[in-house]
């Protein structure tokens, strides 16, 4: 006969199954975004359209606001396979080099330009290259239009920004623009950005205001200077876990991601409005800045990219002439 311990091991092997089928279905996408930001309305888009397509074969669960690690983290581990998706901007360039082309300051028009950049440069050139290290997209949604906060005082002309304490991401290049505008730049992970503005450990960081709003920068932060030095994509990036998958899953992430890219063209500029008028309303002093200025200051760091980067000024120049066609 059997007694309800000779069963135990039994139904402990039932429920181990049974999770272990669980845990392969779940579909893990990580991104940096706090909620109400652009990576997190473009990954609940995504994964509501994808789990919609896969039915019960496989379930996108979202994890957004560093839950499982920085960019940098998160890099490292779409290698190790332990996430399977995840939202990665100008870490890029630390990771492969030539994606370094979106740290050029005033490179990107506006997002008509960006498509003809993702269409022509990014998918034929530069995707295959990041497949080389290890990170293979599926589509190329955005990060935004970057602008500038401080603590200190309205940033109108490179000069403004001399000794200003500026948080920026992990990558070098976005540093030595910082350092070539005068101000002194700092890598540091998003999750971090918020207390080290509030301590003044920072006095500064730079973001799209659909980072920067979510984020409530706002709050410890006076003024914000209208740049747009530099506009950023964001990849959407599996890794050692994309060949586990099914090719059936893989045709439905990927044929979704890409479905979703003028979806988060359209939320971006919808929000770019909205947050404006939301960051003006909570005090925030705004000013333009003089671009023709930031541009001309910009000059070496196109120089040191199209010198230091293999194929760097075919690429600066082939992102350059499709900003033409506008």
């Amino acid at each position: 006969m059997f007694g309800p311990k000779s069963l135990l091991p039994f139904v402990c092997g039932l429920s181990l199954f049974a999770s272990a089928a669980v845990a392969q279905t779940e579909i893990k996408f990580g991104h940096v975004g706090e909620p109400g930001s652009l990576f997190e309305l473009s990954a609940q888009e995504f994964a509501k359209r994808a789990n919609t397509k896969l039915g019960d074969k496989a379930k996108v669960v979202v994890f957004g606001s560093s839950q499982l690690g920085s960019d940098a983290e998160l890099m490292k581990k779409l290698k190790l396979g332990t996430v399977d998706l995840a939202l990665p901007s100008t870490v890029m360039s630390s990771a492969v080099p030539m994606f370094g082309l979106f740290e050029m300051p005033y490179l990107v028009k506006d997002r008509p330009h960006m498509e003809r950049i993702r269409d022509q440069v990014v998918t034929p050139q530069m995707a295959p290259a990041a497949q080389k290290e290890g990170y293979r997209i599926i589509a190329v949604w955005e990060n935004g239009f970057r602008h500038i906060t401080n603590s200190k005082k309205p940033i109108v002309k490179p000069a403004d920004l001399q000794g200003i304490k500026l948080r920026v991401p992990q990558g070098k290049w976005r540093v030595k623009m910082f350092q070539a505008y005068g101000a002194n730049p700092s890598p540091l992970a998003f999750s971090e950005v918020f207390v080290a503005l509030q301590t003044g450990v920072m006095d500064g960081q730079e973001n799209p205001f659909s980072q920067i709003y979510p984020a409530r920068f706002q709050e410890v932060q006076k003024y914000l200077s209208i740049t747009g030095h530099v506009y950023t994509p964001a990849f959407v990036t599996a890794g050692a876990s994309w060949d586990r998958l099914s090719p059936e899953i893989q045709k439905v992430l990927a044929d979704t991601a890409k479905e979703v890219q003028p979806v988060v063209y359209k939320i971006a500029a919808d929000l770019e409005d909205d947050l404006l008028k939301k960051l003006k309303a909570a005090g925030m002093q705004v000013n333009e800045a003089d671009k023709d200025a930031f541009i001309k200051a910009s000059d070496a760091i196109y120089k040191e990219f199209s010198a230091e980067v293999p194929e760097g000024k075919a690429l600066i120049d082939k992102a350059l002439a499709l900003g033409k066609t506008s």
